[in-house]
């Protein structure tokens, strides 16, 4: 007698704990995950993706968010708008299936052997499959085990989707609260103003005039309030700095100073045009004693002698102002010095700035559109990235009338704000301030942006 062969139970097991795992799912996330990722315990696949009509490719394998405006992605979503109205079956597919303009890209997204599982909706049309690939052939023992899983899972979705969409809103809750359990006769019995809705809106209506404290937040930045502005006093090529960034100097303290081979060169060669000019007015000199036309060029040479003297001098001067000291006392604020060394540079161009260790304060830039009524020493809180738990406190010194373009291309108002008391805290650190205004009832702390853009979208 021969013996029965034996039954692999394992895909019959998983299919059961795919069931049970989507029926418990309480979020569309994760039966979106799980018909593109754990259907692969049923059956090995290379890629898989699932499409719902008037939505596209909703979830891919592999890939936590699926980028709408990618080549895959809007390749893949003219196939599957394909497939729904090709096959209403569970059927595989190659690349000769699909039009021309599709199937030149086939190699290029997907492997050989491609397997699609419809779903259907209540009316019998398509609204959505599974599209499954590999390099091997689809086997009939696959498709009509992924074909019951699908449905299985078309079945937990359509009952999470009726959940979620008989849950309706918080304010629908609070009105129907109550209104259960056989009650609704004794409920209709009482005058309007003990209902529980009523209850529920008049309590609204009270909180909504709770005055709250209207605030914005803006990135901000320790800044030094007075600092000494270092700028090139000529224009050439720094040489050696003297000092290194955040440095403690003194007044009159060498900082750095200017490479004077280029100024050199250009006093002597002012020098030279001077020592020219007066020997050509010494000869037109000796030759205005018997020629009347080099007398006449007496006056012209001489303006020439002075010009070239002013130049002279001009270049002399430069050259004492090749040294910069410091101007006051305080920690030296500028970039890395290499970064300086021969680099040329304007008149008037800033090098470095010389801030006192206590002349510390906030800089904050408010965006336009939250550009709210702030007084004078408005109270100013700045969470320091590096301390976030230790707010540093201030009060607003200084708002700008107008807006100003920042590095990023936006428009913001500088804010300047004094701080309170003593920090320890270095020039130069970032994080967020949060600036507070008047007080302003709870509607319209809740409204007031929603408000701004409907009537930016409205034109009102």
């Amino acid at each position: 007698m021969a013996e029965p062969q034996s039954i692999d139970a394992r895909p019959l097991l998983a299919l059961l704990d795919l069931a049970r795992r989507a029926r418990l799912a309480e979020e569309p996330a994760v039966l979106r995950f799980m018909a593109v990722n754990d259907s692969h315990e049923l059956a090995t696949y290379r890629q898989a993706a699932l499409w719902l009509a008037g939505k596209g490719a909703c979830a891919l394998s592999g890939v936590v968010k699926v980028e709408a405006n990618a080549h895959y992605v809007l390749w893949l979503n003219k196939v599957c708008k394909v497939l729904s109205t090709t096959f209403l079956e569970p059927q595989s597919f190659g690349a000769e299936d699909l039009p021309a303009d599709l199937k030149e890209h086939w190699r290029e997204w997907l492997p050989g052997h491609a397997l699609w599982l419809p779903l259907g909706d209540d009316d019998g049309q398509i609204s959505g499959g599974l599209l499954l690939a590999r390099d091997l052939p689809w086997m009939d023992r696959d498709k009509a085990l992924l074909g019951e899983w699908m449905g299985i899972w078309l079945h937990a979705w359509r009952g999470l989707q009726s959940n979620l969409s008989a849950r309706g809103n918080w304010f629908t809750r609070l009105l129907t609260l109550g209104r259960s359990h056989g009650i609704h006769a004794e409920k209709s019995k009482r005058v309007w103003w003990r209902r529980r809705s009523t209850l529920v809106i008049g309590l609204l209506a009270i909180a909504s005039f709770i005055p709250v404290r209207l605030a914005v937040l803006a990135p901000a930045e320790l800044v030094p309030s007075d600092p000494a502005v270092i700028r090139s006093p000529l224009e050439g090529v720094l040489g050696t700095f003297y000092v290194q960034p955040n440095q403690q100097v003194n007044e009159g303290d060498l900082l750095f100073e200017f490479d004077e081979a280029i100024i050199r060169s250009r006093l002597e060669v002012a020098r030279f045009a001077l020592a020219t000019a007066e020997s050509e007015y010494r000869q037109a000199a000796q030759q205005a004693l018997f020629d009347e036309r080099s007398k006449a060029m007496l006056s012209s040479l001489t303006g020439t002698i002075e010009e070239r003297k002013a130049e002279a001098d001009y270049q002399a001067t430069q050259l004492t102002r090749t040294q910069v000291r410091a101007p006051r006392s305080g920690v030296v604020l500028f970039d890395d010095p290499t970064e300086w060394v021969g680099r040329p540079v304007r008149i008037g161009e800033r090098i470095m700035r010389v801030a006192a260790v206590e002349d510390v304060e906030v800089e904050a830039w408010v965006p336009i559109s939250d550009a709210i009524p702030l007084p004078l020493d408005a109270p100013v809180s700045l969470y320091l990235n590096a301390s976030p738990l230790d707010p540093v406190r201030g009060s607003l010194r200084y708002l700008a009338h107008d807006a100003m373009e920042r590095p990023d291309g936006t428009y913001a108002y500088r804010l300047r704000a004094t701080i309170d008391g003593e920090i320890q805290h270095r020039v130069g650190l970032k994080g967020t301030a949060r600036i507070s205004g008047e007080r302003v009832p709870l509607i319209y702390w809740v409204m007031r942006r929603p408000i701004a853009s409907v009537r930016s979208m409205l034109a009102v």
